[in-house]
């Protein structure tokens, strides 16, 4: 069944994070008392009398606000508006109706959606109190009194934003679902590059380093197939990080890498390689997922024949602990080769996610081994007995030896590089556990 979507909407610093986080049982949207810590739409799922809700958190909206990202944050208010079945408004109990209340109240009536009134932060169980009631005033019916700090009154608040939930319909499930994560340092172009798939403005685009701040995910739809895309806060070096919300947007975007089957490392083609873009790919490559490095901005290039050749070159030694991984020249403002980008998506997340035969792997094994004699230590010989598949994402092989102290990292690095030629292990890493049987005299 497809999920219905709820957006979450209220001027800055009425608790929408927190009862976010609330409806969706974890803490998925940074909660912080400056405002303006939430800044595009943020998804989190939830389920209800059997129903599955698509919660989504926006940014404060301060409808008549000058500020460049105050003003986007806006707009993506608006764009989760318009794609909303039904919208729950906070508003602060403390505060009362604010002027700003009223002009939300206003632009969402017109809206024409369904729309739940929240009156948040009664924190007081019984009774309403009699600023409770000044909430009618705002021309949405009766408002739900809501603690989301505690959780009082969520499910009361669910219950109704249930009564208008539209008709379920069934779900074309069809096509397998790929998680990529979208990953840099800050202002490489990870946000145009989500708004350029998408089509539509997605997450907020500016000059100024550090905009997004969540881990953003967002599904399309294209000729390689589905995906969900992770864009994610930049990740800067640790010097750089001189407040608790960069340090809560790099948490976010090693979750982030956690959580996808398959990271695009984005590199800034007009500055190239640095120590931080090493750093990033790293994270992925411990974490064992599917990796791409995008070069990103190459149309800001000036290129003669040989310049593509010369920069893949430079970044293979640059990137040499992760020489599986493929590299490709884009350009998100052109949409240039992002088609061939999510082919190259599909490929690497079925070579992460691929599952060899131990026959077929042991067949490799004897060609191999038969190729290149295992190595030896002062007259005693590495044998390798067989070797078998354990886990995917990524593939993990387990090798029976008589003596892991021979099993040089060379001639491991040798069977790996056999077993990508001959099943087309593109994109992923490989790892290997080494298990000693001491039943060889050598």
């Amino acid at each position: 069944m497809p999920k219905a979507i709820v957006a979450v909407v209220g001027r800055p610093n009425v608790g929408k994070s927190t009862l976010f986080n609330k409806l969706i049982g974890q803490r998925l949207s940074i909660v912080d008392d400056t405002p303006g810590v939430t800044r595009d739409r943020i998804y989190g799922d939830c389920e209800w009398r059997g129903r599955k809700i698509s919660v989504v958190d926006t940014g404060g909206i301060e409808p008549s606000e000058g500020d460049v990202i105050l003003s986007q944050m806006r707009v993506q208010a608006q764009l989760a508006i318009d794609a909303a079945d039904v919208i729950i408004f906070v508003t602060d109990i403390r505060t009362g109706v604010v002027a700003t209340d009223v002009e939300i109240a206003s632009m969402l009536l017109k809206s024409g959606r369904p729309v739940v009134l929240c009156v948040n932060k009664c924190d007081q169980v019984g009774e309403p109190p009699a600023e409770y009631y000044e909430f009618y005033n705002l021309g949405l019916g009766d408002p739900v009194m809501v603690s989301s700090v505690h959780g009082h009154g969520t499910g009361d608040l669910l219950d109704r934003v249930y009564d208008f939930l539209p008709d379920e319909t069934e779900e074309d499930e069809e096509g397998e679902l790929i998680r990529v994560a979208i990953i840099g340092k800050p202002n490489v172009g990870k946000s145009s590059l989500v708004n350029k798939v998408c089509g539509e403005y997605r997450c907020i685009v500016s000059d100024i380093a550090g905009t997004t701040r969540d881990a953003i995910d967002t599904s399309i739809e294209n000729a390689s197939g589905r995906f969900v895309l992770i864009d994610t806060a930049g990740i800067r070096r640790k010097s750089k990080i001189n407040d608790s919300l960069e340090k809560y947007s790099i948490v976010r975007a090693k979750m982030a890498i956690e959580r996808a089957d398959v990271c695009v490392i984005m590199i800034d083609a007009t500055i190239g390689f640095t120590e931080q873009d090493s750093k990033v790919a790293g994270l992925a490559h411990e974490a064992g997922k599917g990796c791409i490095i995008a070069v990103n901005k190459w149309d800001a290039i000036e290129k003669d024949s040989r310049t593509m050749q010369d920069f893949r070159k430079k970044l293979e030694t640059d990137f040499s602990f992760m020489s599986y991984a493929p590299i490709i020249f884009i350009s998100a403002s052109t949409g240039q080769r992002l088609d061939r980008l999510f082919e190259l998506v599909r490929h690497v997340a079925s070579s992460n996610a691929m599952r060899i035969t131990t026959g077929m792997l042991n067949d490799v094994l004897a060609q191999a081994t038969a190729r290149v004699q295992p190595p030896t230590d002062k007259g005693r010989r590495l044998k390798i007995y067989y070797m078998t598949q354990a886990t995917t994402k990524p593939p993990t092989f387990i090798c029976f030896v008589n003596s892991a102290e021979l099993f040089h990292y060379s001639y491991q690095r040798y069977i790996e590089n056999r077993i990508r030629e001959t099943f087309g292990l593109e994109g992923t890493p490989v790892r290997f556990i080494i298990r000693e049987r001491g039943d060889d005299n050598g």
